[in-house]
């Protein structure tokens, strides 16, 4: 059922195939490109900052899959259709999460290439913003799944998602913003240390708040 239920989820999330879902790839690919219009071409302003620039662009594209990332299954009750058949909420959740960021994340790395041509990123600065992005997106995802299932049962959940991820998703931005001032492996490591925190915690407290949900 777990590979069964991956499957669905990748279906319904991949770029290009689910509804809307390569929006945050899209948008990611859409600043890189108007940055450099905004700062004119200094090459060496435009590899200063570009970094910084590629995490933020990652940061706000985290936001736009939110609205349909748990309250559509909520409303159709395929949640609880699986927790009739014997499935536990965190492990609805854990492939949730697998599935939400394999349709974010490596998309995103992926149009790091182009954007950092845009942005004159190169070199080691290059190398350690594809690190941070690959250690930072499994943190993203996590709190983008944790959010969507707290607030998929408000009026105004669509608009209080993008609210909450951003001041929660600021010590991943830092860090991975850091490592790129820094040029260090230290940041880096923080990066992935948060994300696996986020991750571990993800599953378990989505999976309270659909059951909170349904009870209500």
């Amino acid at each position: 059922m777990i590979f069964a239920l991956l499957r669905r989820d990748l279906a319904q999330f991949f770029p290009f195939t689910g509804s809307g879902a390569a929006l945050p790839v899209v948008f990611f690919v859409a600043v890189a490109m108007l940055f450099p219009f905004a700062v004119g071409p200094d090459a060496n302003l435009m590899a200063k900052t570009g970094g910084g620039v590629v995490w933020i662009a990652a940061l706000l594209a985290a936001i736009l899959p939110l609205e349909k990332l748990v309250a559509r299954d909520i409303d159709l009750g395929f949640f609880d259709q699986l927790r009739l058949r014997g499935m536990a909420e965190e492990a609805m959740m854990a492939v949730r999460l697998a599935a939400h960021w394999l349709s974010f994340g490596p998309p995103l790395v992926l149009a790091t290439f182009p954007a950092a041509a845009l942005l004159k990123i190169e070199g080691e600065t290059f190398q350690i913003l594809l690190l941070g992005l690959l250690a930072g997106t499994p943190g993203l995802a996590a709190i983008g799944l944790m959010i969507a299932a707290l607030t998929a049962s408000l009026r105004a959940g669509a608009a209080l998602s993008g609210l909450l991820l951003i001041p929660l998703a600021l010590p991943i931005l830092i860090f991975g913003a850091g490592a790129l001032a820094r040029q260090d492996q230290v940041s880096l490591g923080f990066v992935a240390a948060i994300s696996l925190a986020l991750v571990a915690l993800a599953p378990f407290a989505a999976g309270a708040a659909i059951r909170a949900a349904r009870e209500n």
